[in-house]
């Protein structure tokens, strides 16, 4: 099992700053990294890197059909590309560039999706994605991946300089609640047991992860024991730890920042019905669109709290 941290708290860097430290760090050690931007270098903290490094970034507007393709050449020449914009518009607006020009000619290009889902805010409806993850994970080469906090983003952008292929990591831009302790790694296609149980299982990814895990502490002073997985890679997803714990402990929730279409709740679902069927329940976003609000007020709206997490666990216990 990880260890984690022992009170959650709010990282004391944003996951945009992480980003952009990280870049920098890897143009400074001179690897082929190129970062690209579709007009939201301030929002994602890339407005001091380009100007340090105008040749490693590229703004290339509000054009993300064009920043996909303008990747996928440049992973032609050699270079690393990262594209970063919102989660919406790397998903829904470019879906075709993406599978015409990253997925289906395999290049090596990585994707940093930000504002997933109710972390979009203030930016309301049209910019708030609770399909994306759903969308990419239909492609056959992509690997999908939702981070959960600094410590773990900071170490998959490390790890993806070397990978190579089309990859999707889905985050958030401001502060995360700190879940890993400092130095933690990870494995890609792995899922992290956070917390052992005998009674029920939570599955969950990104900031429900942290929302998981106080439902687990409030079960747990009802007697009830609630093993807690951060399955943050959603394709290739974790079929052992999801048939083990299913034959473990009977029961499944799942929590997601997301539409419980096609997201993490049908991928274990998927797993479940061919390998171990047990009684599940999907939290997460249900047949809605966003809108404008405080992410504390929007996790309320949409039933994305610890206590819609213990409610839904209630019910099949």
């Amino acid at each position: 099992m990880f260890e984690v941290s022992l009170e959650l708290q709010k990282d004391a860097v944003e996951m945009r700053k992480v980003y952009a430290n990280t870049v920098r760090e890897k143009i400074v050690e001179n690897t082929p990294i190129i970062a690209l931007e579709a007009d939201l270098m301030s929002s994602m903290a890339m407005d001091g890197v380009h100007k340090d490094h105008p040749e490693h970034v590229i703004n290339c507007g509000i054009m993300e059909a064009n920043v996909i393709g303008v990747a996928a050449g440049l992973s032609l020449t050699g270079r690393v590309p990262f594209v970063h914009t919102f989660t919406a518009f790397a998903s829904r607006r470019c879906f075709d560039q993406l599978f015409m020009s990253l997925d289906y000619q395999k290049n090596n290009v990585k994707i940093i999706a930000s504002d997933a889902g109710v972390s979009a805010c203030h930016n309301g409806g049209t910019h708030m994605s609770f399909e994306d993850m759903g969308i990419v994970r239909g492609l056959a080469n992509s690997v999908v991946m939702e981070v959960t906090d600094a410590v773990m983003f900071r170490n998959i952008l490390l790890q993806l300089m070397d990978l190579k292929g089309f990859y999707w990591v889905r985050t958030i831009r401001k502060q995360a609640t700190q879940v890993y302790q400092e130095g933690s790694t990870f494995t890609i296609g792995k899922a992290n047991v956070l917390r052992d149980g005998t009674d029920v299982t939570l599955i969950a990814n990104g900031i429900m992860v942290a929302e998981a895990l106080k439902a687990a502490e409030m079960l747990e002073r009802e007697g009830v024991s609630a093993a807690v997985i951060d399955m943050f890679t959603l394709k290739p997803i974790d079929k052992d730890i999801i048939i083990q714990y299913a034959a473990k402990t009977g029961k499944i929730v799942t929590c997601e920042n997301h539409s419980i279409h096609n997201g993490l709740g049908s991928a274990v679902a998927e797993v479940l019905v061919e390998n171990q069927p047990v009684p599940m329940r999907r939290v997460g976003v249900k047949e809605r669109y966003g809108q404008v609000g405080t992410q504390e007020f929007l996790q309320q709206e949409y039933g994305l709290t610890a206590e819609h997490i213990l409610e839904a666990a209630k019910t099949l216990l």
